[in-house]
């Protein structure tokens, strides 16, 4: 049985109109007016001693991660290619769907960051892969994660909102093929190599970086069109069913192999509450099993890692020992996890001004409530 409170606790008016999620709106300026905007943020005490310690950045776990995440990639890939044509080739092509199309986030997540490694340029070189591999463009996605963690969940500043009112469920249910979310990225990529930036990318991405965001769009669409078009050459030689290796080997992978990037990615905030100052309302802690551990390069401690974000991704599970009489309890699996989020979200589908309230341990420091007091939305002008 789950150790946590399913009871969803109710915010604002009802019915609560639709939320307007963009940058450059309504919400943007409530989020202002209400103090919700770069706001100061509730920490749990560490001593100073163990956070220095924590902090405390190391090449070799990342280099070790990187070296077997690499293994795995050859050793997948080229067992896929030898059963070509058979049964056999299946179990080799999803293994290697999930190190590409899943584990580049987390390697994407951290290196961002700068935390997985000591080294700058090791961060530097690894971001860029996996940003090519989960298909983002990597300047953008830099800035725009900055924002995440600095208005986390806070409707008209955070630009990596996954759960938004009203659920669109099929939308969800479609997140885990990743043909919606490529197809957009593409677009998105295709628009940048043209020269031209969103409204909302301008409202996070500094103008200072406009022109390095359209490089690496150009760069990264370059390599997209370059492995179409090898696939096409072997097709027209007559490779019949193998001129789609390329694709297989690349970009492909992040639509089949994205399900587990997926599946941990949504458990972070959802059922949660929006617009609050206190990452143990809007983040989620899970416990994994080493292989999504591995995956997903421990970020299964998401409330840690939201309330200490330059703490490495190694280093995690000690920051939860030591800060976890002050946290919700965590979900013991990623179906509990599951469990309880998806109460939640069906009930957000009929009433979305409700939220999962986490528990408390005893003893732990309150909810700052009054960060939570309800502000109308604004009406466009």
């Amino acid at each position: 049985m789950s150790v946590h409170s399913t009871d969803v606790e109710r915010v604002g008016p009802d019915p609560v109109p639709p939320r307007d999620y963009s940058l450059t709106g309504p919400s943007s300026l409530r989020a202002v007016e209400a103090g919700l905007a770069a706001a100061e943020w509730y920490h749990t005490e560490v001593p100073r001693k163990l956070m220095k310690e924590l902090m405390q950045r190391s090449d070799q776990p990342a280099i070790r991660d990187t070296i077997l995440w690499a293994i795995l990639h050859v050793a997948f890939a080229a067992g896929g290619i030898w059963f070509w044509g058979s049964w056999w080739a299946v179990p080799f092509w999803f293994a290697y769907g999930v190190m590409y199309g899943s584990a580049c986030d987390a390697r994407w997540h951290e290196c961002g960051h700068g935390t997985a490694f000591r080294t700058r340029w090791m961060n530097d070189v690894l971001y860029h892969i996996s940003s090519f591999q989960v298909a983002r463009n990597p300047v953008n996605w830099r800035w725009s994660h900055a924002r995440h963690h600095t208005d986390t969940i806070i409707v008209g500043r955070d630009p990596e909102i996954a759960w938004m009112h009203p659920i669109a469920l099929t939308l969800k249910a479609l997140a885990y093929t990743g043909v919606v979310e490529v197809w957009q990225n593409l677009r998105t990529l295709a628009r940048n190599a043209a020269g031209t930036l969103s409204p909302d990318e301008k409202d996070y991405v500094p103008k200072s970086e406009w022109p390095k965001a359209v490089f690496w769009a150009r760069v990264h669409m370059a390599i997209y069109a370059a492995t179409v078009l090898s696939s096409i050459g072997m097709l027209m030689v007559g490779a019949g069913w193998k001129a789609t290796i390329p694709l297989m080997l690349i970009g492909g992978p992040r639509i089949y192999g994205c399900w587990h990037m997926v599946m941990t990615g949504l458990l972070q905030h959802g059922g949660l509450a929006q617009d609050v100052l206190d990452h143990r309302l809007n983040s989620r802690t899970v416990y994994m099993n080493p292989i999504s551990r591995f995956i997903y390069w421990n970020m299964g401690y998401h409330v840690e890692h939201h309330m200490f974000p330059m703490v490495p991704y190694h280093a995690l599970a000690r920051l939860h020992e030591a800060i976890k009489h002050d946290l919700p309890p965590a979900n013991t699996s990623i179906w509990d996890g599951y469990r309880e989020m998806f109460q939640a979200i069906m009930r957000q589908r009929r009433e979305p001004g409700y939220y999962l309230k986490r528990t408390l341990p005893q003893g732990a420091k309150p909810y700052r409530e009054e960060l939570h007091a309800a502000v109308p939305e604004r009406s466009p002008a």
